[in-house]
Order: C-alpha cells, then sequence, then structure tokens
C-alpha cells in the first residue's frame, strides 16, 4: 500500500509542479489560464476519483483472490492427507515383504559388486 500512496503522491507533485510551471511561463491571459486551469483541476479530480475506485477494486480482488487460495489451500491439504493415509493402508500389510526384498536386493547388489572387483583383481 506504501507504494500506492507513493505514486498518488508523485502525481500529485507532478501537477503540482506542471501547474506552476504553466502558471509562471504561459503567454496566456488570466482569464484564459484560469479557465485552462479550471478544466485541469476538473480532469484531475476525475483521473484521482478513477484511481481511487480501481485501487478498492484492487483490494477487493486481491481480498477475494486470497480467501479463495486460503480454501484451494486446505482442500489440497485434506486431499494429500487423505492419499498419504490410503497409500499407507496399502503398503503397511505388504511392508515386511518390502523390507525381504530390499534386503535381498541388497544381497545381490554386494555380491555383483564382489564379482566385478574379484573380476578386475
Amino acid at each position: 500500500m506504501a507504494k500506492g500512496k507513493s505514486f498518488i503522491l508523485g502525481i500529485i507533485a507532478g501537477g503540482a509542479a506542471g501547474a506552476a510551471t504553466a502558471l509562471l511561463s504561459t503567454p496566456e491571459s488570466g482569464k484564459d489560464l484560469r479557465n485552462r486551469a479550471k478544466e485541469q483541476s476538473v480532469e484531475w479530480k476525475e483521473l484521482f476519483e478513477k484511481l481511487r475506485n480501481d485501487s478498492i477494486r484492487l483490494k477487493e480482488q486481491i481480498t477475494q483472490t486470497s480467501k479463495e487460495g486460503a480454501v484451494l489451500v486446505r482442500e489440497l491439504t485434506q486431499e494429500m492427507k487423505n492419499s498419504v493415509k490410503t497409500w499407507k493402508e496399502t503398503v503397511d500389510p505388504h511392508q515386511e515383504n518390502i523390507q525381504e526384498y530390499l534386503m535381498q536386493i541388497e544381497s545381490s547388489l554386494k555380491e555383483l559388486e564382489d564379482k566385478v572387483q574379484n573380476q578386475s583383481n
């Protein structure tokens, strides 16, 4: 929000500097200058109102998006918990067999490693 405030302050400061420059360097008559300044002030008011409305809409949109994101994260977390639970229920009965297979694979790899070392010596 600080960036938005800085941006708006920059616009105001730039507008004021531009208006001061125009006032000091214009060859127009006082009446023409006042009319032009009045028109520009109306344009600036419209621009500020538009910026204000846009910032309000952006804030609402960000709020809505963050709420939707929080709901999605909760749903995803629950789905992940369910998936892990299902996987665990599927794997648990076979865990002993899996450990035996891993030990057999490890033993086979060790034997293969020994054979390769013996052949290279």
